[in-house]
């Protein structure tokens, strides 16, 4: 294997200058995490799959006391947990605050344990932070968003601790099943208000792998 290696290396076939430099810039393109919550996560999944700058979208559960919980147990509303979408990002093409900025026009925030029909404390607004930094903006969006709301915003701010992906049939639901009756009453007008508002892009920008 040394042989083949110093042979390709002799040969220019491998050259390490340009490998250093390739390591050196996918070393700095770091992507970040954020989680949030704003009621049913086929909801929120389909609206940030919809933004440029998102890699991945997962939905599943955060914030509760079970150890991997499953939709059922969820919406026993016995877990703790809230449905949330997990959301890996590039921050050089999209904002912490940017993400945030959308949570808040994805979702009604000043509705407690509830969104539309679906009710209960695993659809409360949540915004689960990794680090300081994610607190703090948190928080100055959410006292900048309460000048859109005539009623209090109460959605949850808290440290992060552990994510469960849902399972399988949950992940990248509305795509897979958009002529589905909670899809077309619910998920499909919120997207085309939002598209409309030139906030999300109207076609899938992080098709699931």
């Amino acid at each position: 294997m040394k042989t083949i290696l110093w042979t390709l290396l002799a040969t220019g076939a491998i050259n390490l200058a340009a490998m250093a430099q390739s390591n050196h810039v996918m070393n700095t393109n770091k992507i970040e995490t954020a989680t949030l919550g704003g009621g049913c996560f086929w909801c929120m999944e389909a609206v940030y799959e919809r933004l440029p700058g998102v890699l991945v979208v997962t939905s599943g559960f955060a914030g509760g006391h079970t150890v991997n919980p499953t939709y059922h147990e969820v919406c026993g509303g016995d877990t703790g947990h809230a449905e949330v979408t997990q959301i890996t990002f590039d921050p050089a093409k999209i904002s912490y605050d940017q993400l945030l900025h959308v949570f808040w026009q994805a979702h009604d925030p000043t509705t407690l344990n509830r969104q539309g029909a679906d009710e209960g404390t695993q659809y409360r607004s949540i915004i689960l932070y990794h680090d300081e930094k994610q607190k703090l903006t948190a928080e100055k969006a959410k006292l900048a968003a309460q000048a859109d709301f005539s009623s209090p915003i109460v959605t949850d701010i808290v440290p992060f601790t552990k994510f469960y992906p849902a399972e399988d049939y949950h992940q990248g639901y509305y795509d897979a099943n958009a002529r589905q009756p909670y899809c077309q009453a619910v998920i499909t007008p919120k997207l085309e208000k939002l598209e409309h508002k030139k906030i999300i892009e109207p076609t899938v920008q992080t098709p699931k792998q």
